[in-house]
């Protein structure tokens, strides 16, 4: 079944308070909410739902609602459903008509809806609030034909992996895993276990490798005992061999992996398996463990700001030219707007971006040719450094704790539509001070 969307009663309750009459209409929140065309996202989230009868699911207005609070406003879910119950701009910006003093929905609803709706119905969200831009007099649709992409690194919620660590953690969960099914172990190897843990990262903190590499091997010798007690356990249990076929093969790919070995992929984390190591060359931060993702931003700045036109999670290390096939095509999906000229770093030599706009991409240090108009603007090319930095900073790009592929993918996404809202209602707090300012000069002109 389909969701129904809120539809404005204007009715009185006695008992109940309206929102429209305990807030400032000229709230930005209140503005925005009016401008944002609710009727489009909701015919585009509501492709992903059937017309077969049943309880019908929440609305898009307060699921989409939410998710632009959220990263608008640099919230976890917990945080977001604390606010949500005691803020009546939020309220009335997800559709409500009446304060309410309970969530009208489960916190893990926002993890369904964000798994439901996927990369693709998201996309909506992003174009929604460039088409708000436009609309307010933020941005034009002519700055969206001239564009700055650059690649980034959205890291994964994982703690710094080492080979003695994986090894013991995975020996940890494989133990836990063999009491919940009841399955008698002949060592645990809990006790030296830890201990052969402590001492290893005490050597090689001390910079004491031979020791250190000694204790490795003692983990690994624990990991190993582990596997194959398990598995001498469990065979012929058709049921059993299901639910440790996974941790059995995590296990066994961690106690073998190499430093230099690529094939199957290197596990760097066991809960979070697709977890990739990308270095970029940082002095500070040499290697980075999550996904690269990809940013782009138009090479003029808007009205309102350095608006995020696109975003997109590039899972499994691309060379970063070789990510505009990609990217090109999406970025004129949302915008509309056919590019003109695409700025990239040199990082992004060799590119292989599509017939009709290979000629129409610069990139730092090349030897070809250009006019002096367009080496001015190759000196706006690291305009798009401050909005990944907001976008990772102030928008929760910079630690990814939604799970697998599909938040991998999500996040960026909706790390984008948060930095333009929040652009948007500075703009609309700007356009309303100023309308305030002008209104009390000439109500002073006329009094005088």
């Amino acid at each position: 079944m389909k969701p129904k969307e809120p539809i404005e009663s204007g009715q009185h309750d006695m008992f109940r308070s309206r929102l429209d009459q305990i807030i400032d209409m000229g709230h930005e929140k209140v503005v925005l909410a009016r401008v944002i065309d609710w009727q489009f996202l909701s015919e585009k989230c509501g492709e992903n739902y059937t017309d077969r009868p049943g309880h019908p699911p929440l609305t898009t207005r307060l699921m989409a609602g939410i998710h632009i609070l959220k990263y608008a406003d640099n919230l976890s879910d917990e945080e977001l459903c604390a606010r949500w119950v005691e803020n009546p701009y939020y309220q009335f910006f997800c559709g409500e008509e009446f304060f309410l003093h309970e969530l009208p929905f489960d916190r893990s609803s926002m993890t369904r809806w964000r798994q439901r709706m996927g990369e693709e119905k998201l996309q909506s969200l992003l174009q929604e609030s460039l088409c708000v831009a436009v609309k307010l007099g933020a941005a034009r649709p002519s700055d969206f034909t001239k564009v700055i992409v650059d690649t980034t690194v959205q890291e994964k919620n994982v703690a710094f992996p080492t080979d003695a660590k994986l090894c013991h953690k995975a020996r940890e969960r494989l133990v836990k895993l063999a009491k919940d099914h009841c399955i008698k172990l002949r060592q645990s190897y809990k006790r030296v276990g830890k201990n052969a843990l402590i001492m290893q990262q005490r050597y090689a903190h001390a910079k004491q490798f031979k020791r250190a590499g000694k204790k490795l091997r003692t983990l690994k010798t624990y990991l190993g005992r582990t596997i194959r007690d398990i598995r001498r356990k469990i065979k012929g249990n058709k049921e059993l061999e299901g639910a440790f076929l996974r941790p059995l093969w995590l296990a066994g790919r961690v106690m073998t992996q190499k430093p230099r070995d690529a094939i199957p992929k290197k596990v760097y984390s066991l809960h979070a398996p697709e977890v990739e190591c990308i270095g970029k060359g940082k002095a500070h931060k040499p290697w980075e463990f999550g996904v690269k993702a990809s940013i782009a931003t138009t090479l003029n700045r808007c009205k309102g700001g350095q608006f995020a036109i696109h975003a997109k999670a590039l899972p499994g290390k691309p060379y970063d030219g070789h990510t505009l096939a990609t990217v090109i095509p999406e970025i004129e999906q949302i915008t509309g707007a056919t590019l003109k000229r695409i700025l990239a770093d040199a990082g992004y030599r060799g590119h292989n971006a599509p017939l009709s706009h290979k000629f129409g991409v610069f990139t730092a240090g090349q030897k070809r040719r250009v006019t002096p108009a367009i080496k001015r603007q190759m000196k706006r090319r690291s305009a798009v450094e401050p909005v990944i930095g907001h976008i990772k900073s102030g928008h929760r790009m910079n630690r990814n704790y939604l799970d697998h592929t599909k938040g991998d993918a999500i996040n960026p996404i909706l790390a984008a539509v948060g930095y333009n809202f929040r652009l948007i209602l500075k703009w609309i707090k700007a356009l309303w001070r100023k309308f305030w300012i002008v209104w009390m000069v000439n109500h002073s002109a006329n009094i005088g």
